[in-house]
């Protein structure tokens, strides 16, 4: 059966009335992608397994459903479970709503691409793809118009899927926010400054930009198969009096490199930003958020954002959105961070975001701040089960990915996603060559 997708997409028209060539990738290193984070308080089971109440909106449950079953990390749950799980989090685990607003931005079907049609070789690329890597959504914006979007597992255009790490791009995004509104001096400000409950530990001296690449110095382990990983004990770690969850648990690690010498995947370094972002700000991450972007650029549903034990939203990881707003997403970064012509991040924020910030050990790879970079200029926030936002410039192309592929299959997807974008890219390219 080609591509195993539904197409029950809404109608643009519907849906903006408030309903529900750039440079070739070919010659892209097909690496591994390092260290792409799952949750931290949230996925070792730090929820104490009790399930929210059931929704209407939300039915076909999987056999297994129990409490116990979604205890532990994503990667140990059945392949069921992940897929009502990714598109259920937050009647499984507590959230914290990010309010859209009365207007949707407009996203206007556009041509669809050929090769993706019905017996077009994307199309074949693309069914093997879900196949392969559980793919559960596609949504493909071409100079801001839908050329291509499909829904398959227990994804929907009404339904909402949960990002693990693709939120560390959001979280990037309000620090750059929050340096434009003044709540935050400068990328080179101490991260005592703002977070105070810091003061002594090993992020004495580490700035905020060294955060941002990952560059602290602290040592952290996220090695989601050994459960002494610091990924995996600071979800059940008894959190001190007083101190938010993660900075409690961060301010404890030691030392490995001065800052700014080493690039480490760290999911808590991400949950230090989000805690940086809510102290200087006063507010939540879900209400600057909505305040800033979601409500304010035409988000067209309410987001959710995962909680920690303390009752704050986990930076690294979890929030959960519709697959069109994750376009708009993108799009949003696309067209500068700009609403109605106004720049909501900081003077150069962009810039230096979505560029290589430090090396990772791939050629014609890097990282920025909290986004994976490439050489050509394109950026994409990921997540661990084979989400993806990508952004290419050059070619106005925004490609959002939801899915739930299962990791443990020993199947790696980054060179498979890699070539489901190039080909994407060549269809772009070819009608510009026409």
């Amino acid at each position: 059966m080609q591509f195993g997708f539904r197409t029950d997409t809404l109608d643009p028209a519907a849906e903006q009335q408030g309903g529900t060539g750039g440079r070739s990738r070919s010659t892209r290193h097909r690496g591994t992608t390092p260290h792409l984070a799952l949750s931290l308080v949230v996925l070792v089971g730090a929820f104490q397994g009790s399930l929210a109440a059931d929704t209407p909106a939300r039915a076909g449950r999987p056999a297994e459903r129990t409490p116990a079953s979604f205890r532990g990390l994503p990667v140990t749950w059945s392949q069921a479970n992940r897929e009502f799980g990714f598109a259920n989090w937050d009647a499984i685990f507590p959230t914290r709503v990010v309010p859209h607003g009365t207007a949707v931005h407009p996203l206007p079907a556009g041509p669809p691409l050929p090769t993706f049609s019905l017996g077009g070789a994307g199309a074949l690329r693309l069914d093997r793809y879900a196949t392969d890597y559980k793919l559960a959504g596609i949504v493909v914006l071409h100079e801001g118009r839908i050329r291509l979007e499909r829904y398959a597992l227990s994804d929907s255009a009404a339904g909402r899927w949960t990002s693990f790490s693709m939120a560390k791009s959001l979280t990037s995004t309000l620090v750059g926010t929050a340096i434009r509104d003044g709540f935050i001096g400068s990328v080179d400000d101490p991260v005592t400054r703002y977070i105070p409950d810091l003061r002594g530990s090993a992020y004495d001296g580490v700035t905020v930009r060294q955060l941002l690449t990952m560059t602290s110095g602290v040592k952290w382990n996220e090695d989601y198969t050994d459960l002494n990983s610091d990924v995996a004990r600071a979800g059940t770690a008894v959190p001190d009096p007083g101190v938010d969850a993660m900075v409690s648990y961060m301010r404890k690690l030691p030392r490995e490199a001065p800052p700014g010498e080493k690039w480490l995947y760290s999911t808590g370094e991400t949950c230090l930003l989000g805690a940086l972002v809510k102290q200087a700000t006063q507010k939540t991450l879900a209400t600057y958020l909505s305040e800033k972007i979601w409500a304010a650029y035409g988000m067209e549903q309410d987001a959710s954002w995962q909680l920690d034990v303390t009752g704050h939203e986990v930076g690294g990881c979890c929030f959960q959105a519709a697959l069109r707003d994750y376009a708009r997403f993108g799009q949003f970064i696309l067209d500068g961070a700009q609403i109605d012509g106004r720049p909501i991040v900081a003077d150069g924020w962009l810039e230096a975001a979505t560029r290589k910030q430090a090396g990772i050990g791939q050629p014609g790879r890097g990282y920025g701040y909290q986004w994976w970079t490439w050489d050509d200029g394109t950026f994409d926030a990921l997540g661990i089960h084979g989400q993806m936002i990508h952004i290419d410039p050059a070619r106005r192309l925004v490609v959002a990915i939801n899915s739930a592929w299962p990791v443990a299959t020993g199947k790696e997807p980054s060179a498979a996603r890699v070539a489901l974008v190039d080909a994407i890219a060549a269809a772009v390219d070819s009608e510009t060559r026409r």
